[in-house]
């Protein structure tokens, strides 16, 4: 399901699920969104606005289950979140469009392209291997700016 215009609060985060997981927004500067939940795994580390969420290795994409620990993903990027989160929280991630992090890319410069691999958590690196999850391009690397390319 996909919403588009007004209504929907890309900052709100609950405790209970106001929409379907997995449903889209688009916003009024064509940014895409995508409501999750955050689950904090082992590192049980919240996760905080602007920082890179990742798919949950056990769970994943077809739970829309992230999380910002790197170590309990399968590596694959998710979408930046917009919120600071907790576990079994709900919320909204981008996954389209520029953003900013939070915290520093590991490395790179403006049109690297970008992966959860090599990267710490809640952030990216640059792409080293032909098999590694391309999520998204340094728009303004040394500004925190990528063009986000998450999967929907």
């Amino acid at each position: 399901m996909a919403y588009q215009g007004i209504g929907v609060d890309v900052t709100a985060v609950t405790t209970t699920q106001d929409f379907e997981l997995g449903t889209h927004y688009t916003d009024e500067n064509g940014k895409i969104y995508k409501y999750v939940t955050y689950s904090e795994e082992a590192a049980a580390t919240d996760g905080v606005a602007g920082e890179v969420a990742y798919y949950v290795a056990e769970t994943g994409y077809a739970a829309h289950d992230v999380t910002s620990d790197l170590s309990a993903s399968d590596e694959v990027g998710a979408g930046v979140l917009q919120a600071n989160m907790s576990d079994n929280e709900y919320g909204w991630i981008q996954i389209k469009g520029p953003a900013t992090l939070s915290i520093a890319l590991t490395a790179g410069a403006d049109g690297d392209p970008l992966t959860p691999t090599g990267a710490g958590d809640g952030t990216l690196d640059v792409t080293t291997a032909v098999t590694d999850h391309i999520c998204a391009i340094a728009g303004d690397a040394s500004a925190k700016i990528i063009l986000c390319d998450f999967p929907f």
